[in-house]
């Protein structure tokens, strides 16, 4: 089958995190055969409807190329291009939320009623994590694409109480406000007011083998959005060997052992607890490279 995805999000020279879950698909998606080609276009993040007008007005033509289907990444203003193309070849058109189209734009009283439309439009639409859906979506989560050799065993703290220093490692651009990185230095003043020597890492704009090989040497990564729906990052951490000290955000209260309340002295608590006893935990059946390719065939072959 030929797969035309469709994204604003994708790894770029200046900014190799970018979009990583997107090339993930895309890789996912060769690997069961088919071929696959990638759109990708400019946004104008504070002019959405500048962005949408070039969505709107950009060339389809693909020469000899046709494709079978589209899969749009994200909806606004990105699935405007891909049900163009859709229409144009008469094919079906999948789109696939990974969170700000329903947990920030559909309550935009400026969008929200585009983003209902759009998500209507589509032939199937699909969400990555069960706390966004909407609209009868399939639930299909990005799957964990750690390369072998920093897949790791979750390893057990062992050292001196209070008395050494432990690091952590936050998995984010500390620019991205939703991110919430204020709360993860208060945690670290807080550790370090009972005794801890805190070194703490934060990942901006990253190449993925590097955070993945911070991830294989952190005592904790410590997650404190505001928003997200997976969050991804917590996966890998886990597969890295990383146990995760998190609040309740996205689907992490629904494997993660425990969670944590979104304020320093409960987080404190829970890296301390994580640190004493260890964390026991096992990544679900259901965000692995196996399980997704098996969803995503059925719902190729259905359409």
């Amino acid at each position: 089958m030929r797969i035309l995805l469709v994204t604003r999000l994708y790894p770029l020279p200046t900014n190799p995190a970018r979009g990583n879950f997107v090339a993930d698909h895309a890789s996912l998606l060769r690997g069961l055969g088919h071929d696959v080609k990638v759109r990708k276009h400019l946004q104008f993040p504070n002019w959405p409807s500048i962005t949408a007008s070039r969505v709107s007005s950009m060339k389809v033509d693909f020469e000899d190329w046709q494709p079978d289907v589209v899969i749009c990444h994200t909806l606004w203003p990105v699935a405007i291009l891909a049900k163009k193309i859709a229409e144009r070849h008469k094919v079906p058109l999948v789109a696939v939320v990974h969170g700000h189209d329903f947990s920030v734009s559909l309550q935009d009283p400026l969008l929200s009623k585009r983003i209902e439309k759009i998500a209507l439009s589509c032939d199937r639409l699909v969400v990555v994590s069960s706390t966004i859906e909407k609209f009868s979506a399939e639930v299909i989560p990005c799957h964990v694409a750690v390369g072998d050799e920093w897949l790791n065993p979750l390893r057990k703290w062992k050292g001196s109480w209070r008395n050494q220093a432990i690091n952590l490692l936050f998995p984010a651009d500390p620019r991205r406000p939703e991110k919430n990185h204020i709360l993860c230095l208060k945690t670290g003043a807080e550790l370090e007011k009972r005794g801890w020597q805190v070194n703490l890492t934060v990942m901006k704009k990253q190449p993925r083998s590097i955070v993945w090989d911070r991830m294989s040497t952190a005592d904790i990564c410590i997650i404190t959005s505001t928003r997200e729906s997976g969050p991804l990052v917590a996966r890998e951490a886990i597969a890295c060997g990383s146990p995760v000290a998190a609040v309740d955000i996205g689907d992490l209260s629904s494997w993660l052992p425990e969670v944590f309340a979104a304020e320093p002295n409960a987080m404190a608590d829970g890296i301390e607890k994580i640190l004493r006893d260890g964390q026991k935990v096992i990544l679900p059946e259901r965000f692995s490279l196996q399980s997704v390719a098996v969803q995503w065939s059925e719902l190729l072959e259905s359409l």
